[in-house]
């Protein structure tokens, strides 16, 4: 704020210096607004990836309280580890528990389910294992541990288990 000598009333601020701190204020804004854009998309991905692994979680647990049987009859079925299984979400019901919570509220989550007998392949107690020595955990001949994973469709992510009888 200037005072003129001439006029010691005078007060208040110039035309010129509220015109340059208007400036740096903008300028400043700038960056500020561009930090809370990139903040606000990075809500919005967690949010989506929270979902999508506590959808994955509850199929998980889904499978955990099933019959064993019925868990082997669906790897039988299935035969490897690339098949999704009748335990998968069916992509036409109206029903399903996960829905997609940036998009459209009717857009559902669909989870594919992956299971296979699973032999371990070598035994992590030994040097190796004499039985089955083709170095695929997915070719063995025992029903009494079963490998689990399940994924949303459309994403990366999924989380996989053991289940045993």
């Amino acid at each position: 704020m200037k005072h003129s000598d001439n006029n010691p009333q005078q007060k208040g601020f110039s035309y010129v210096e509220v015109l340059v701190a208007t400036m740096l204020v903008a300028i400043a804004l700038v960056p500020a607004m561009n930090a809370l854009q990139m903040g606000i998309m990075g809500v919005n991905v967690h949010k989506t990836s929270t979902t999508e692994h506590f959808c994955r979680l509850r199929k998980i647990e889904e499978l955990q309280a099933q019959p064993f049987t019925n868990l082997l009859a669906a790897a039988k079925v299935a035969a490897n580890t690339t098949t999704a299984t009748y335990f998968s979400d069916e992509s036409t019901r109206n029903d399903l528990p996960c829905y997609d919570p940036t998009g459209d509220s009717q857009q559902k989550l669909r989870r594919l389910v992956y299971i296979a007998l699973y032999d371990a392949d070598a035994d992590p107690f030994t040097i190796a294992n004499l039985n089955d020595t083709d170095n695929d955990p997915y070719t063995g001949n025992t029903a009494n541990l079963l490998w689990v994973k399940v994924i949303t469709e459309g994403s990366a992510q999924g989380l996989e288990t053991l289940i045993s009888r």
